[in-house]
C-alpha cells in the first residue's frame, strides 16, 4: 500500500464530482476467478469516460481528512456541509459533491445482506441524508472498498462479492459518486474487481460517477479509463508540505492519460486543516488545479476561516481546473527546485505556475513560447492570485516566495497595450542575518512588459525594530523594457532577536504610460541565524533553518512518529539504537545554518526498524546547492551505514532524504549520531 505509512489497512480515499462551470473562461483480462454476487451483464458497459460524467475534474467534499472515523463524522455534519456550500458560495463557484468517507456503515450486514447506515452516526439512514442533500441541489457520494472490508479497523463491511446489491442499493438510496477503496482485497485482480463494479454501477441506470481508490499500485492511469471516472494515482495525503509536493510530483508525469471524463486524483484538499501555511495551501490549490485533479475540500468547512474560502472559490483558479478541454499541465522544467508547469486551456491562452518548493525566495521564469504560445509583439498575463492583467513582452518571470506559487494565465491578445507593464520584484538572495549584525541585500523592480513603467520606487520594509536602509537611488523616472531599478539596502536586527523566520516585504509603486497607478509587493522571509558553537557537536542541537518532511514532523532524537511532535520512538537502525539524530520521513529535507565556519558533517544512517521489512531511502548532503555526499539506496535489512561529508565554507547545509525510488511507502528515515565539526 503507497503512502501509507502509519496505517497498514487504509489508504486514503477520494472521490470528487463536478459540473461544468460555464462562463469561468470568461471570468478571467484477469486469470482469478469471477468474485461477485451475480453474473455480469452482457455486453459489457461502455468505458466509463464515454458515460457524460465528470467531464470537468469533480468538486466537491469529503469528510476523510478533517474527521477520519471520530465521533464528530455524521448526519449533522454531512448536512452541515451541504448548507455551508449553499451559503458561502461554494455550489456557485462549482462544488457539488458532498462525500461520505469510511465509517458511515454497521459493522455488520443485516440478515438480507443488505448494508445498514450506523445508527449512532446516520440515525434517519443515507437515503435521508441524500434526500437533504439534493434538496440543495447538490449531490452526494459514498465510500466502500473492493474487498471483503474496508480500510477501517473495526472492519466494516466491504463490497467484494455484494457487488451488484451494494450498487443498488447506493442507486435505491440516491447515491451519485462512489468512492471504491482497496484493502482486504483476497489478492484478488485489481483491474476484475474495479470492472465488476463498474458493471454494477451500470446495472442500476443510474449516473454514477466511479472513483478507482487503489492507490496508483497497479499503474491504473494506463488501463482505469475505460473502468472509471477517475483514479488514485498515490496513496494517501497528510496535511503537511512534504506529503503534498511528493504526491504531486508523483501525479505531474501522468499528464497523457488525463481528460474530460476520466482524470488523474492525487488525493484530496487539505486546504484549512492547520498543518501547513496559507501560501502553501495556495500553492495545494494551483497546482491540483494545473494537474486538472478533482477538488475535494478536506477541511471541516463549519470551522473555517475566511482565508481558507477566499483560497477554495477562487474562481479564477478553479476555471484552471475546470477548463472544458480538460489538458493536465505539464512540466516545462523543474531545476533547482524552480518548477515551471504549463496548462492548455480551450480559448487558446496558456495557465502558468511558477512553483517554489525551497524554503527560500528564488526567482524563477519562462517565456510566453516556451509555454506554447505563437510568437507576438506582446501578451496579456493575468496574475490568478492578485487578480491583476499586466502587459508582457513575452518574459514569464517572478521572484517566489517559499512554498509559493505565482499563478498566471497568458494569451496572445491584441488588447494587450490596454494593461499596464508586468515588473518583477527581485531579491539577490536568501537573507540570512545575524542579530546586532547588518546584512547587506539587493533588489531589483524590473520592467517586463512592452511599455516603460514610469515613476517607479521601491520600497523595503522589515519587522519592527529592524533597520533598514537604502544604500543606493530607490527611484527612477523610467524603466523601459527588460531594464531593472536596482536598490542595495543595509538590514539589522536588534541584538538578542530570536532566531527563527521574519518577513520582509519589497514594495514597487510605478505609473504605465497612459497614467494607471500600480502598487506590486512581494514578501520575503528573513532568517536569523546564529554562527554555530567552535569545536565538534551534535547537528540535530543546532536550530534548523527550514524543515520538510513527507509524514508528520522532523523528529530530533527520535524515529518518525507520522503525526504530532514527540511520538516517534528511539532511533534504532539494524538493532542498534542511537541517543541522538534526526528521525524523518521520505521525502524530507533540512536546512541548518553552518555561516562558512565548519569542516565535515558525519552520521549513522538507515531505515529505521520500526516499519519491520517495509522502507528504501537515500541519505544526501547538500552544501549551498551542491551535493557533497550521498548514499544510494538503502534498504531495512542494511544495518546503519557511515556517512561523511565535507561542508568547508557552507552557509548553509541541507540533509535529504528520498524515497529510494520506488515511491512513499514507510519511508523511515534516521540521520543517527549526526555531528558536525566547526
Amino acid at each position: 500500500m503507497r503512502h501509507l505509512p502509519t496505517r497498514t489497512t487504509r489508504t486514503s480515499h477520494r472521490g470528487v464530482i463536478g459540473a461544468l462551470l460555464a462562463g469561468l473562461l470568461c471570468a478571467a483480462g484477469a486469470t482469478v476467478p469471477a468474485v461477485a454476487d451475480s453474473p455480469a451483464p452482457a455486453p459489457a458497459p461502455a468505458p466509463q469516460a464515454g458515460n457524460g460524467l465528470a467531464l470537468t475534474p469533480p468538486m466537491g467534499f469529503n469528510n476523510w481528512n478533517s474527521t477520519h472515523c471520530r465521533a464528530e463524522f455524521n448526519e449533522a455534519m454531512v448536512k452541515g456541509i451541504a448548507d455551508i456550500f449553499v451559503e458561502k458560495g461554494l455550489k456557485d463557484a462549482g462544488y457539488q459533491y458532498v462525500n461520505l468517507d469510511d465509517c458511515w456503515a454497521k459493522p455488520q450486514r443485516n440478515a438480507d445482506g443488505k448494508l445498514e447506515a450506523d445508527p449512532q452516526r446516520f440515525p434517519n439512514g443515507i437515503k435521508s441524508v441524500a434526500d437533504y442533500v439534493h434538496s440543495k441541489g447538490l449531490k452526494i457520494g459514498i465510500y466502500t472498498s473492493a474487498g471483503t472490508k474496508t480500510c477501517d479497523s473495526v472492519g466494516l463491511p466491504g463490497a467484494l462479492g455484494h457487488e451488484y446489491s451494494d450498487a443498488q442499493q447506493f442507486a435505491d438510496w440516491g447515491i451519485d459518486y462512489l468512492k471504491y477503496d482497496n484493502c482486504n482485497n483476497q489478492g484478488v485482480d485489481a483491474r476484475q474487481r474495479y470492472t465488476t463494479m463498474r458493471d454494477a454501477l451500470a446495472a442500476t441506470g443510474r449516473p454514477i460517477v466511479y472513483s478507482i481508490c487503489e492507490w496508483g499500485e497497479n499503474k491504473p492511469w494506463e488501463w482505469a479509463g475505460e473502468i472509471g471516472n477517475l483514479w488514485r494515482t498515490t496513496g494517501d495525503i497528510n496535511d503537511s508540505w512534504g506529503s503534498m509536493l511528493s504526491l504531486m510530483k508523483q501525479n505531474l508525469p501522468l499528464a497523457a492519460a488525463a481528460g474530460p471524463g476520466h482524470w488523474n486524483d492525487p488525493d484530496m484538499l487539505e486546504v484549512g486543516n492547520g498543518g501547513m501555511t496559507d501560501t502553501e495551501y495556495r500553492t495545494h490549490f494551483s497546482m491540483w488545479s494545473v494537474m486538472a485533479a478533482p477538488l475535494l475540500i478536506g477541511s471541516d468547512l463549519r470551522k473555517a476561516g475566511p482565508e481558507t474560502f477566499e483560497i477554495l472559490s477562487n474562481y479564477e483558479v478553479i476555471a484552471v481546473d475546470q477548463d472544458p478541454l480538460g489538458k493536465q499541465g505539464t512540466v516545462l522544467s523543474s531545476t533547482g527546485g524552480r518548477w515551471v508547469v504549463t496548462k492548455e486551456m480551450q480559448d487558446g491562452s496558456r495557465v502558468v505556475a511558477l512553483f517554489n518548493e525551497k524554503g527560500s525566495a528564488q526567482r524563477i521564469s519562462t517565456t510566453a513560447e516556451a509555454a506554447g504560445l505563437p510568437k507576438a509583439t506582446a501578451y496579456t498575463m493575468r496574475d490568478l492570485w492578485e487578480h491583476t492583467t499586466y502587459n508582457t513582452a513575452g518574459s514569464v518571470s517572478a521572484t517566489v516566495p517559499a512554498h509559493g506559487t505565482v499563478l498566471l494565465r497568458i494569451a496572445a491578445d491584441r488588447k494587450w497595450a490596454a494593461h499596464p507593464p508586468a515588473v518583477e520584484l527581485g531579491l539577490n538572495a536568501s537573507p540570512l542575518i545575524e542579530a546586532g549584525r547588518t546584512a547587506a541585500l539587493t533588489t531589483t523592480v524590473t520592467d517586463l512588459g512592452r511599455t516603460p513603467a514610469t515613476k517607479v520606487s521601491a520600497a523595503l520594509t522589515g519587522p519592527s525594530g529592524w533597520q533598514v536602509k537604502a544604500a543606493s537611488p530607490t527611484r527612477s523616472p523610467a524603466l523601459p523594457t527588460g531594464r531593472a531599478l536596482t536598490t542595495r539596502w543595509k538590514v539589522s536586527a536588534p541584538a538578542g532577536t530570536a532566531t527563527g523566520t521574519y518577513d520582509l516585504k519589497l514594495t514597487a509603486q510605478y505609473r504605465s504610460s497612459a497614467g494607471t497607478r500600480v502598487r506590486s509587493t512581494v514578501p520575503f522571509q528573513a532568517h536569523v541565524v546564529v554562527a554555530p558553537p567552535a569545536g565538534a557537536g551534535y547537528l540535530s542541537d543546532l536550530p534548523q533553518l527550514s524543515a520538510a518532511n513527507g509524514w508528520g514532523p522532523v523528529e530530533k532524537d527520535t524515529s518518525n512518529g507520522e503525526s504530532k511532535a514527540g511520538d516517534g520512538n528511539p532511533l534504532t537502525i539494524g538493532g542498534a539504537v542511537f541517543a541522538k539524530g534526526l528521525g524523518v520521513h521520505a521525502d524530507s529535507a533540512v536546512e541548518f545554518y553552518t555561516g562558512g565556519a565548519c569542516g565535515a558533517v558525519t552520521a549513522q544512517v538507515g531505515v529505521d526498524d520500526e516499519k519491520g521489512a517495509k522502507g528504501t531511502v537515500a541519505f544526501e548532503v547538500w552544501a549551498d546547492g551542491t551535493k557533497v555526499a550521498s548514499t544510494g539506496v538503502l534498504t531495512n535489512a542494511m544495518p546503519a551505514q557511515p556517512l561523511s561529508a565535507d561542508v568547508s565554507g557552507a552557509q548553509v547545509v541541507r540533509l535529504v532524504v528520498t524515497d529510494g525510488g520506488d515511491g512513499v511507502d514507510s519511508d523511515h528515515a534516521d540521520w543517527a549520531d549526526l555531528r558536525i565539526t566547526c
